[in-house]
């Protein structure tokens, strides 16, 4: 008597289809060759390096610690994952349309897959980069390595939410990325990233302090060094940006899936 087949977990099916995306877009992005991922990690790697060299010159004194170098790469390296994680996840349903019609794949399948993928390539990318830091030019280890990890987390929680939103703005209006890419220009220059918010009046603090961005980048160098209390930190606001943002996104794609079908 033949035994019927217990259903397999839908969480663990789509985890595989999420992993299988993953390893295909690494295929697709990064070529088949083993150095193709190597390159995806030593290209902003050592673009950043450029940039940390380049601004070492101009301003050797850091506002925090003795290195510059580690001050601005606790900076430029989350700026940088995030912005990759949103440009990344904002063209990411039209680049995967053949895909889509497989009845295994979902919208979020595809998001989830090249958001893992572009973190935990940045991850690697902070870990080598601070531990070399570390090693070779003799600046201390995270206090609280903890509240780094967090603040790392959030960086990229904010670029899902940000590109899941944008994802669903370009598809209801095509010149979205243009408009984007306009509003998002001066956030390189009001995320904290070369400064600390103490250095300008309350005025100017209240004005930065609109950026979500700017408490990521101050939680991430309050964990960091041990002295550091950030006068602009405010975690409630930057979980708020992050749960508006997911909702809105994920919920407006559903209902975009919705009215195309």
């Amino acid at each position: 008597m033949a035994t019927l087949q217990k259903p397999e977990n839908p969480l663990l099916v789509q985890a595989r289809v999420v992993v299988a995306l993953m390893l295909r877009d690494m295929r697709v992005t990064f070529g088949t060759s083993q150095l193709g991922y190597f390159w995806a990690v030593f290209s902003p790697a050592f673009g950043t390096s450029m940039l940390v060299v380049i601004f070492s010159f101009i301003s050797r004194h850091p506002p925090i610690g003795t290195s510059f170098g580690l001050f601005f790469a606790l900076g430029i390296i989350p700026f940088e994952m995030y912005r990759k994680i949103n440009s990344s996840l904002m063209s990411v349903l039209d680049q995967n349309k053949g895909l889509l019609a497989y009845p295994l794949v979902k919208e979020f399948d595809v998001i989830f897959a090249r958001f893992f993928l572009v973190f935990l390539t940045y991850l690697l990318i902070m870990i080598i980069f601070y531990s070399g830091l570390i090693v070779f030019l003799g600046v201390a280890p995270p206090s609280r390595i903890e509240q780094v990890i967090a603040a790392v987390g959030s960086a990229a929680l904010f670029g899902l939410g940000i590109g899941v939103t944008n994802a669903v703005l370009l598809r209801l209006w095509s010149s979205w990325r243009q408009v984007e890419g306009i509003l998002s220009r001066p956030m390189f220059f009001t995320s904290g990233i070369l400064f600390i918010p103490t250095i300008f009046p309350p005025y100017i603090r209240d004005l930065l302090s609109w950026n979500p961005l700017i408490h990521v980048i101050e939680w991430i160098r309050e964990g960091y060094y041990p002295n550091y209390h950030s006068v602009l930190l405010d975690k409630q606001y930057l979980y708020g940006w992050i749960g508006g943002l997911l909702v809105f996104g994920m919920v407006g794609e559903r209902l975009y899936r919705k009215k195309v079908k």
